[in-house]
This record gives structure tokens, C-alpha cells and sequence, in this order.
């Protein structure tokens, strides 16, 4: 069986929910992603933000992103997947809430992140594809 943990992408980093959305940008920049998974004061995932949240959600409607803090960007119950959970698990985690990608926690700590390319990498063509219809065809 294999494992979230065996697939995902190591080295996440969490972002306060406190820190402004242009730290969040400056932070994809610096990590090159497109996603960032927000922590409380204990380390525990209370959001996600992403580069299209900061073009759609502050930016285009005229908040300063220097001024916006990335809590007032998340919304909706974050998702997750544990480290030990099997790639049906994951595959049908990101089907079921159609998201592209899905942080990785072990012990209540980020320990990765799930991104498509992740699953390409590790899914026969298949798979892929039977993934791909399911997840994008009713979109």
C-alpha cells in the first residue's frame, strides 16, 4: 500500500493566519508554489490560501494586501489527509471536495503537500485518467 506520506511533495511550510497577504506572496515567490496552508498560534491548519485567493479575493477587489491578513482570505474547512492514509484515500479526498491539492499531516504537524503532479507521478496512465474524468468532468 502506499502512503500519502511516500507521495507528497516534502518541506511544506505553514503561514501564519496573522501575516498579510503580501508575505504569503513574497513566501510563494521564495518557495515557487502556488499554495500555502495557514496555521493558528499552535501550528494546526485553519485555512489555505492561494495565489488566485490573493488576485480574486484582495487584489481585484481593492484591499491592500499589505493590510489583509491571510485568515481574511480562508474560508470553509480546510482539508487534509494523513500521512499514513493510502493513495485510494487521497484520490478520493480530492475527488469527493474537488481540490488540487491537499496538505499532509503526521502528528498533528504539516509534514508535505499533495498537488496533481504528485499523483502523475505515481498513478499508471490509467489511473490517471479514470482520476482526471471523475474530479473534472462534471466541472
Amino acid at each position: 500500500m502506499t502512503t500519502a506520506k511516500e507521495i507528497m511533495h516534502p518541506g511544506a511550510q505553514w503561514i501564519s493566519r496573522k501575516d498579510t497577504v503580501e508575505r504569503a506572496a513574497q513566501l510563494m515567490k521564495e518557495l515557487d508554489v502556488g499554495v500555502l496552508p495557514v496555521s493558528d498560534e499552535n501550528e494546526r491548519l485553519c485555512g489555505i490560501i492561494t495565489d488566485r485567493d490573493i488576485v480574486l479575493k484582495c487584489i481585484a477587489v481593492g484591499h491592500d494586501p499589505a493590510k489583509t491578513t491571510c485568515s481574511d482570505l480562508c474560508e470553509g474547512t480546510p482539508r487534509w489527509i494523513d500521512a499514513n492514509a493510502d493513495v485510494d484515500e487521497v484520490l478520493r479526498a480530492l475527488e469527493n471536495h474537488r481540490i488540487k491539492r491537499l496538505p499532509v499531516i503526521e502528528n498533528k504537524k504539516l509534514v508535505g503537500m499533495i498537488s496533481e503532479v504528485d499523483i502523475a507521478r505515481h498513478l499508471s496512465e490509467d489511473e490517471i485518467a479514470d482520476f482526471v474524468e471523475r474530479v473534472y468532468a462534471g466541472r
